[in-house]
This record gives structure tokens, C-alpha cells and sequence, in this order.
């Protein structure tokens, strides 16, 4: 009952004294007014009296004279006590701060057992640490924020004091007690000290400015917003993670903090569901704690459509809940998370007006935690859970505010109402499924799809056998939608009737309306891409377009994707940066690798509209790279390797080859007269597709089989051994595939040493004897090795080292990460975006380059991009550019100078060439593996204009200064003209290139040298 006072008094207290602050407007002290529990987070300890261990009547007393209510330097008091049996008379200070709970700064303690019965009264002196009392100078550091300071004392008798170990036990046990809080000023407010010193007359001056300074609060809101532009939420495992910081103003900090098991915080999230949950549970919006589970709060989609809502209380329980209204489905709508204490309420808006709004209410039964930097949040999907399929909107988190309804700003509105394009797009495409589902119903074949999605049915193969159903009587002969339909879908009605005389399992291989439809829209791409990639057919893009987007609302997202690079290229139409959003967007929430990775690059770099936003390209790239991963072991699919050729490069073109060409056949011939390198390089050429060459696991296997047979060399060995034991092309035979791995291992393969290493810790669980081989080939150059011990330490089965260790997995995952493996690119990029681990800065960009790195990796770009070079060495003009211009869009380097090069050479294929020249070359200069080729065109292009690009010889000299760092000849003559024109090189620039000017007497010696380097380069 008393410490229930002491808390009430305190909080009465401190109002009382903010009052007189003139620095009360800072807005973090609007928060601190809230009481918080004063010692821990136990409630127990700050509520409970319990009883005394005596049932003697107290005539003990205890209480302080002449104590003043503010804390000083060399605070004196008196304390008056009466004993009435022999006792222990205790004294303390007790402070607590933002960071620190219950610190006790001076103890007291004496006997009293002589004059018993006497009143008796005792001075004493509390000493308080300089950085309580006094402002930070050059003596003092800091100065820290004092939430309280309790001076307390009580009497306890002589037999209790096996009770004294436990302060918090014997203060409760007390036969009488007394307390009184004291107040601090602010660390504004506080006085400098004076320290008694000299000083020199520097630090002196410093000091004298620094008290002339007027003490401001440091402007800082709690509003994040957390996303502003659209996200594509796939419905797979990738979000937005979002890392909050610490408040810089220090008194909404101390508030943060002392809101953590007593939290007020708002979370305003618009999304638009496009399908239900296929799971029992589709991610929303989840926070992450510093353990790597849960923490408060979760938002959560069920498969029924309500919202399912989940806090974690203080004492490490979580509570979860549902609400009692389900979400629309293609509609937007605002969720709304409020909590306030105990209480949540949990609230659905829906349509840019909020016109409709439900509720849902719950009261939580013990103290919530919410610690908002502990962690991080994510929007969708992560590595716990699958996300919503659909988009997610503005968002926008009030840290230390509980609002509801109105007083939440969040509006749905997007530049150019982007929202009301993404309903009317899908409302468009529900019409169009209907029609197409119509046109199958009509044919009878509609009532087959349901049929054979139905077979595994016991009973409804009974009625099939005995009953089957005649379709014929099921037609609809008459057509419902009209000839005018018939005739604004021609190109589809017309492809609707080829595939309806085709035998019907061809274009249904899939039993479900969904995967038909998809069929349908890719075989109408596949129609439309035909003519675009015909000599002439940029023209006809106008017309095309139409198809495109009917191929788009079947589920095509290749469809979708190429319309975003059409309309935000400009190639055949005008410019429609919005159009090219929309389409963005949708072939990304399709999960087109293309478009994942285009909208990464574009987040990325903040070019074309997309706002710069790391966290949001991570979210993309890490998508499309660990799909990478996945994809290197999936042998069917339109996958090929990733070569990056440019045009210009005659080496590297000469390289390309196929099936029929000489340099195929050459290897060919000396691997069938034993050649060990050319059995590998053709085994590796036709297992990855690389060099022109077509895909074919097979073949690669039966060159990799016979290398191993013929020559036993340990690569082939190894290769076929893993092939055999894993089943991966060929008849699973665990028992000879564990032979060949370990003769390899035996020749010193530490790819085999790593195989083995695999064998033991996935199928005998032998950790030691795996470590032993996983060790071994790390230091022969194994890097699956270095990520696999980074792996161990990970989930703490390191033999000899129990426990998780993060930081010493970062460390053999980085090692292997920076040589070039995937997986281990991948962790790292995870531990940079989250900043999780107080080891491991908190480094997003640098997540998005290694993420990035491994998703330009990806076999599904690869295939176009060598569709884009066969084409280019067929002379397929059109058809290059098509493929060049749709790999360019996803930040490939290789490709955007490919687009700009065949433009320049071929400027008749479009009426964008111009402006294509100059885009592609510019972002392909700013790229981090440029070619110094392209620096010297982008020089040329600065140095003379290029169309509505002024001429601006400065950026001239950067573009040539650039390519000059990497020896390129040319760029050393460009230099040279400028000087010879008699214009002048920045000395930066000349320092740069080991030119110093003290070297040189006049621009002669410059010219001179710079020609020299020049044909130095050129040829050497």
C-alpha cells in the first residue's frame, strides 16, 4: 500500500516540478509524464507489502529532519529514529535513469541497541556523483537524465538479519520505514562546476562560448513512416525491413524507455489483398525482436480473412487474439493499430475517404512489451513467415503516441492517385477472365478443367466411370458476350480457337482454372513478342500493346514486365512513368525475377521516379537471389548462364559458339581422345548453358561420367560422384556416389573433402567428423566449407562451443561471402539490413550491393540475355534490342552499354535511339564494373552535347579522368586534345594520374605525357 503511494506521489511530483520548466514544450516530456515502475520490471516487488515476521504492536520510529527536496552538492539531512528492541538502522539513496533501474548511490547503516526507548537523532551527508548535479564541460563528459532519486530509511530488528543479502526483502520486513523523493533539474539547467582549476586560456575561451550557448531541444518527431512508396508483396517468405534508430532528442528517448512495458504507439498500414491466405498464416506487419522471434506486435492475415493480432507481455507470454471482421479482398484498405497500456484496438478503414470502419477491442491481462529498437519490423513476408499476396501502401508508426480514427494522418493518395489505377487495373482483368472463362464454357471445356481438378475424388471416380458426364450437353452454343466483344478481342478469340482444336491436355497440363488462364496468357506473349521481334516490329507496339496487357490479366507476368519497360523506355509509345509502375508492380507481385530485380535496381539507384530506398531494393534483391540459389539446382525451365559480353568486345564474341560450330566440335574431338580439360569444359559448358550452347544436364553427365571413368581425375570424380549420390540427373546410387566422392577426396579434392564433411553432418549426424573434413578443405580453398562451419556456429552445434555464436558465423560467412558464395553473400546481406547483432553494423547498402551481386546471377536473366546475344549474332537487329532493352531495365551493366552501342550503330531501329544512346551510356558510367569504353563515350557526349544535353566540358574531363584510372588508352588522347585545345585539367585531376604540375614547366610537358601514356597503353 505505501510503495503504491510512493508511486502516485512520484508521478504527482513530477508533473509539479515540469511545470516550471521553461523548456516544457520539448515534445519528448509530453510523454515522460507517465508512471513507470520504479525498480524493476517484476510488479511484484513495487506493490506487494508483506507482512512483518513479528506480530509485536511497531512503537519503532523513524523519519527525516531538515531533508530538502532537491538534490545539491553535499546533501545534509538529519534523520530522527526510536528504537524499541535491539535493531539495524539502514539509510539509502536509490536513483534510476533511462538506462538503469534501482541503482543504489549511498548506503548507511548503524546498531542501535543501547538507549532504547529514547529518541534519537543522527546528521549524515550524501556526496552525489558530478554527473547528477552539473552540466558536461571539459571535465566532465556528460550529464545524464535522472528519471527519480528515492531517500529511504528504515529500522529492522537484530533477527532478522539473515534477511540482508536481499535490499528490496529487508526494506519490506522493516518494523517502520520512511521514504522521501527528491528532485533533479534537467541537464540543461544544471550549473557548470566549478572545478577549482586553471585553465589555459584556450580552454578557458571554449568554455566561457559553450556557457554562452542558449540550450535548445533538439527538433525530432515520433512519426517513421516506415513506407511511402508501393511495395509488391509476392506472398513468399521476402518483405521491408525496417531498423528504427534511437531518438537523438535525449528526453523522448528517457520517454521511449520508460514506455517499454508500459507502451503507447500507433501503427497505420494501407494494403491491398489480392488473394486469400494459402497458408495458415500470411504475414502483414511483424516486429522482430534482438533474439530473433516475435516481438510486439504481429499482424498476421488468416486463411479465413480476419486480421490475427499477437502481443508479448512482460513476462515473456504472448497473447494473441482475432479479429471479428474479415478483410476485402482487391480493395484498399487501412488497418490501424493502436496500444495503450493494456489496451489494444485494432481498426479496418476502407477507400481513400475511410468510409467504412470496423473495430476490434482487447485488453491485455499483464504489462505489454514493446521495445521499438530492440529488433527490427517487417513489412509481408521474412524468414518466419510467408507474406500476403498483394501490395502494401503508405505506412506509418506514431513511436510513442496511441491515436485512433481521425487523429491518425496517414492518407492512402500516392503521386498521380497510383491506388485507383491498381483497383481499376484488376477490376479490368476480372472482366477479362470472366469473358475467357465464358468462351471455355461455351466449348464445354470448362466443366473438363473442374473434372480433372476433382479426379483424386474417390467417389467422383465412381461417377465418372459409371455416370460420365457428356460435355456436349453442357455446351452453351450461343455466344453471351457479342460480336462487338469477339471484335475488341479479336487477337484473343482468335488464339482462344487454335488452342480449343488443339488436343486439350496440351495447353491444360495443369488441372485448375488459374494455371489455364496462364497458359492462355503465355502463349498470347509468346504470339505477340514473335511479331515485336520482326524487322519493323517497334513499330507496331502500338497495336501490340493491347495483347500484351490481355496476357498480363491471365497471371503472365513476363507480359506485365515487358509492358513496364515499354512504357517507362518510351520504345514504340510515348512515356508513361505511371503505366510503367503499375505493370512494374504487377509482374513483380507475380514474382517475375526480371521485374524483382528491376524494381531493386531502381530503389537502388533513385532514377526514373523511384525514390532511393535501400531497405526496399534489399527486399527485392534478396527475393530474386535466393530464388537464384534455388534455381541453380532446377534443370528444367528457361535457364542459362550469365555472360556478361559487350558488343564492342570482339574477343569476347568470338568466344560464342554452338552445338555446330568449330569450336564446340574442336573440344568435342579432344575430349573423345582423352583430354581432360576439354571433358570438363564441354561437361561445365552444357551443365550451365554457357557460350552459346543450348542446356543439356544429360550430356553434361555422361562427360562428367566418362572424365571420372576414363581419367579418374578428382573434379569429374567429384562432379559425377554428387550427381550420383543426389539423384540429379541420372539413377539415385548413394552407395557408388559416396565411393567416387571418396577416392576423390583421397586425390586432394577439396571439393570432396567438403562433400564428405556434407555426408557426415547431414546423414550421421557426426559434427566432429564433419568439422574435421569441412576444416581441411577450408584451408585448401573450400568456401561451401568456410560457409558450412559459419552454419554450425550459426544454429550452435559447433562441437566443444555450445550456444549460438552470430559473430563468429558472420566471420567465416563474410570470408566466404567476399571470394563469392552465394549462400554466404546472402547471410551477410541479411545480418547488414537487419543490424540485429551489436557485433555487425547496420548497413543496408551494403546489403543491397552483395544481394544484388548474386541476383545478377540469375539463370532466367541469363536466358534472355543470351537470347539478346544470338539475336545480335544473327543480326537480328529488333530482336536484340528487344532483349537487350528488357535485361538493361534490371541494372545489368553489360546490357545497358549493349542497347546504347547497337542504338549508335543502329539508329533506324527506333525513334528513341537517340535518347537511348545517352540514357544507356550514362547509367551504365555511374555503374560500379563500368567499362572505361563507356566513360570515354559519355566524355565525348559532355564534351560536344548530345540532343537536349548541354555541352559541359568539366563533366568532360571527370568521364575521361575516369577511364584514364584504368589505363585506357583513349581516355589519356582525350586528355591530351583538351590540353592541346588550350584547356585547363584540374591539378586534382593531373594528381590523380601521377601528373603533378610541379614536374612540369608548362602544358607542353603535360601533352607530352599524356600522349605518351596513351601509346604506353595501348600497347602494352
Amino acid at each position: 500500500m505505501e510503495v503504491g503511494i510512493v508511486s502516485r506521489l512520484f508521478v504527482m511530483f513530477t508533473c509539479r516540478r515540469m511545470m516550471n520548466f521553461h523548456w516544457l514544450p520539448c515534445l519528448g516530456w509530453l510523454f515522460v509524464l507517465m508512471p513507470a515502475p520504479l525498480y524493476s520490471e517484476s510488479t511484484t516487488q513495487t506493490t506487494a507489502v508483506l507482512q512483518s515476521l513479528t506480530n509485536r504492536e511497531s512503537k519503532d520510529i523513524i523519519r527525516f529532519i531538515n531533508a530538502t527536496d532537491m538534490v545539491v552538492p553535499d546533501y545534509k539531512f538529519s534523520i530522527e529514529y526510536l528504537c524499541t528492541e535491539p535493531s539495524t538502522v539502514r539509510v539509502e539513496v536509490i536513483v534510476s535513469t533511462d538506462v538503469k533501474i534501482g541503482v543504489t548511490i549511498y548506503k548507511k547503516r548503524w546498531v542501535c541497541e543501547k538507549c532504547l526507548h529514547t529518541l534519537r537523532n543522527r546528521t549524515l551527508w550524501v556526496r552525489f556523483p558530478s554527473i547528477m548535479l552539473y552540466r558536461p564541460d571539459y571535465l566532465i563528459r556528460r550529464s545524464i537524465v535522472i528519471n527519480n532519486v528515492i531517500l529511504r530509511a528504515w529500522i529492522i530488528n537484530t533477527n532478522f538479519g539473515a534477511y540482508e543479502s536481499r535490499n528490496a526483502t529487508v526494506y519490506e520486513q522493516a518494523v517502520t520505514r520512511t521514504y522521501k523523493l527528491l528532485g533533479t533539474f534537467n541537464p540543461f539547467e544544471r550549473p557548470y562546476k566549478d572545478h577549482k582549476e586553471c585553465l589555459q586560456w584556450d580552454t578557458e575561451k571554449i568554455q566561457a562560448i559553450q556557457e554562452m550557448q542558449i540550450p535548445q531541444c533538439l527538433l525530432e518527431n515520433d512519426v517513421v513512416d516506415l513506407l511511402r512508396f508501393p511495395f509488391a508483396s509476392t506472398g513468399l517468405k521476402f518483405g521491408i525491413m525496417k531498423k528504427l534508430k534511437k531518438f537523438n532528442n535525449l528526453e523522448m528517448e528517457v520517454a521511449s524507455k520508460q514506455l517499454v512495458n508500459n507502451p503507447r504507439f500507433t501503427v497505420s498500414i494501407w494494403i491491398y489483398v489480392l488473394h486469400g491466405c494459402k497458408r495458415h498464416l500470411c504475414g502483414i506487419f511483424h516486429h522482430i525482436n534482438e533474439k530473433q522471434i516475435y516481438g510486439t506486435p504481429l499482424l498476421l492475415l488468416t486463411q479465413d480473412g480476419n486480421v490475427h493480432f499477437q502481443m508479448t507481455l512482460s513476462s515473456g507470454k504472448y497473447i494473441a487474439g482475432k479479429s471479428n471482421f474479415k478483410l476485402s479482398l482487391r480493395r484498399w484498405c487501412r488497418l490501424d493499430l493502436t496500444v495503450q497500456d493494456r489496451r489494444m484496438t485494432l481498426s479496418v478503414s476502407y477507400g481513400e475517404r475511410l468510409q467504412t470502419r470496423e473495430d476490434a477491442f482487447y485488453v491485455y491481462p499483464g504489462d505489454v512489451h514493446h521495445h521499438d529498437t530492440a529488433g527490427y519490423f517487417v513489412l509481408g513476408g521474412s524468414s518466419h513467415i510467408r507474406g500476403f499476396e498483394g501490395f502494401i501502401g503508405p505506412v506509418k508508426f506514431y513511436r510513442v503516441r496511441a491515436l485512433k480514427g481521425q487523429e491518425i494522418s496517414n492518407p492512402l493518395v500516392i503521386d498521380h492517385k497510383f491506388h485507383e489505377h491498381i483497383e481499376q487495373y484488376y477490376k479490368n482483368c476480372k472482366k477479362l477472365n470472366t469473358l475467357i472463362m465464358k468462351y471455355f464454357q461455351s466449348l464445354g471445356l470448362h466443366k473438363k478443367i473442374q473434372q480433372m481438378n476433382r479426379n483424386s475424388n474417390y467417389y467422383l471416380q465412381l461417377v465418372t466411370k459409371y455416370g460420365p458426364i457428356n460435355s456436349d450437353e453442357e455446351k452453351c452454343t450461343a455466344r453471351p458476350w457479342g460480336k462487338s466483344t469477339e471484335k475488341n478481342y479479336k487477337t484473343l478469340f482468335d488464339l482462344l480457337q487454335t488452342m480449343a482444336s488443339e488436343p486439350f491436355l496440351d495447353f491444360t497440363h495443369s488441372s485448375n482454372l488459374h494455371s489455364t488462364l496462364i497458359k492462355v496468357g503465355e502463349k498470347l506473349f509468346q504470339k505477340t513478342v514473335e511479331i515485336l521481334a520482326r524487322p519493323g516490329g517497334t513499330q507496331q507496339i502500338g497495336h501490340l500493346i493491347t495483347s500484351l496487357m490481355e496476357a498480363s490479366c491471365c497471371g503472365y507476368s513476363r507480359a506485365a514486365y515487358f509492358l513496364a519497360v515499354i512504357f517507362e523506355t518510351g520504345l514504340g509509345v510515348e512515356l508513361q512513368p505511371l503505366q510503367g509502375l503499375l505493370y512494374s508492380l504487377v509482374a513483380a507481385q507475380g514474382n517475375d525475377r526480371l521485374a524483382l530485380m528491376h524494381l531493386g535496381y531502381k530503389h537502388d539507384q533513385g532514377i526514373d521516379g523511384y525514390p532511393m530506398d535501400y531497405d526496399i531494393s534489399f527486399g527485392y534483391y534478396l527475393n530474386i537471389a535466393q530464388q537464384t540459389v534455388q534455381d541453380r539446382h532446377v534443370f528444367d525451365g528457361e535457364q542459362s548462364f550469365v555472360e556478361p559480353i559487350r558488343l564492342m568486345d570482339d574477343v569476347a564474341l568470338q568466344s560464342q559458339t554452338k552445338e555446330n560450330d568449330d569450336l564446340f566440335l574442336w573440344l568435342r574431338y579432344q575430349a573423345n581422345h582423352g583430354d581432360v580439360f576439354a571433358q570438363q569444359k564441354l561437361a561445365r559448358m552444357l551443365y550451365w548453358g554457357q557460350q552459346g550452347v543450348t542446356r543439356d544436364v544429360k550430356a553434361a553427365l555422361k562427360w562428367y561420367s566418362r572424365s571420372a571413368v576414363e581419367t579418374g581425375d578428382p573434379l569429374s570424380l567429384y562432379e559425377y560422384g554428387l550427381f550420383l549420390f543426389k539423384g540429379k540427373g541420372v539413377k539415385k546410387d548413394t552407395e557408388l556416389g559416396l565411393r567416387l566422392i571418396s577416392e576423390a577426396a583421397s586425390k586432394g579434392s577439396h571439393e570432396a573433402l567438403n562433400g564428405l564433411g556434407w555426408y557426415y553432418e547431414t546423414f550421421k549426424k557426426d559434427y566432429v567428423k564433419a568439422v574435421e573434413y569441412w576444416e581441411k578443405a577450408m584451408k585448401m580453398g573450400s568456401l561451401d566449407a568456410s560457409h558450412n562451419l559459419g552454419m554450425l556456429y550459426e544454429v550452435g552445434l559447433y562441437p566443444g562451443k555450445p550456444g549460438k555464436n552470430e559473430t563468429e558465423a558472420f566471420q567465416y560467412y563474410y570470408k566466404a561471402g567476399s571470394a563469392g558464395h552465394f549462400e554466404s553473400i546472402i547471410r551477410c546481406s541479411f545480418y547488414w539490413s537487419t543490424g540485429n547483432f551489436e557485433s555487425i553494423p547496420h548497413n543496408p547498402r551494403q546489403a543491397v550491393l552483395w544481394t544484388r551481386f548474386v541476383a545478377e546471377q540469375n539463370g532466367f536473366l541469363g536466358y534472355f540475355m543470351r537470347k539478346a546475344m544470338d539475336a545480335y549474332l544473327q543480326r537480328s537487329w529488333n530482336e536484340a534490342l528487344l532483349y537487350f532493352l528488357v535485361t538493361a531495365e534490371t541494372g545489368i551493366e553489360t546490357s545497358q552499354t549493349n542497347v546504347a552501342y547497337l542504338c549508335e550503330e543502329n539508329p533506324e531501329l527506333t525513334n528513341s535511339s537517340v535518347d537511348y544512346t545517352w540514357r544507356y551510356y550514362n547509367l551504365s558510367a555511374f555503374q560500379l564494373n563500368t567499362h572505361p569504353f563507356v566513360l570515354v563515350k559519355m566524355g565525348d557526349y559532355f564534351y560536344y552535347g548530345h540532343k537536349n544535353h548541354k555541352k559541359d566540358i568539366t563533366q568532360s574531363i571527370e568521364m575521361y579522368a575516369s577511364a584514364a584510372l584504368y589505363n585506357y588508352s583513349q581516355a589519356f588522347y582525350s586528355l591530351g586534345s583538351l590540353v592541346e585545345e588550350g584547356l585547363h585539367i584540374p591539378e586534382r585531376i593531373l594528381d590523380l594520374l601521377n601528373l603533378a604540375t610541379a614536374n612540369h614547366s608548362n602544358n607542353i610537358s603535360i601533352l607530352l605525357e599524356l600522349y605518351e601514356s596513351c601509346l604506353h597503353h595501348k600497347y602494352k
